[in-house]
């Protein structure tokens, strides 16, 4: 989903994650990206990303 730009099969995971009862972890987190749904899908589907940025603010680097 994530290097193929898929996002738009996110619902459908978050629906199988949150139903799992052998990995709580797993649960949680799925239901935290309900949260705010439209906003993790375009993070998955589009091709720009933060990471200069990120270098930049934080001074890490990859």
């Amino acid at each position: 989903m994530v290097a193929h730009l898929q996002g738009d099969q996110l619902p459908t995971w978050i629906e199988a994650a949150t139903s799992t009862t052998d990995l709580p972890s797993l649960r949680h987190f799925a239901q935290h990206l309900e949260r705010d749904p439209d906003a993790v899908i375009a993070g998955l589907a589009l091709p720009w990303n933060s990471g200069v940025v990120e270098v930049m603010s934080t001074g890490s680097r990859c």
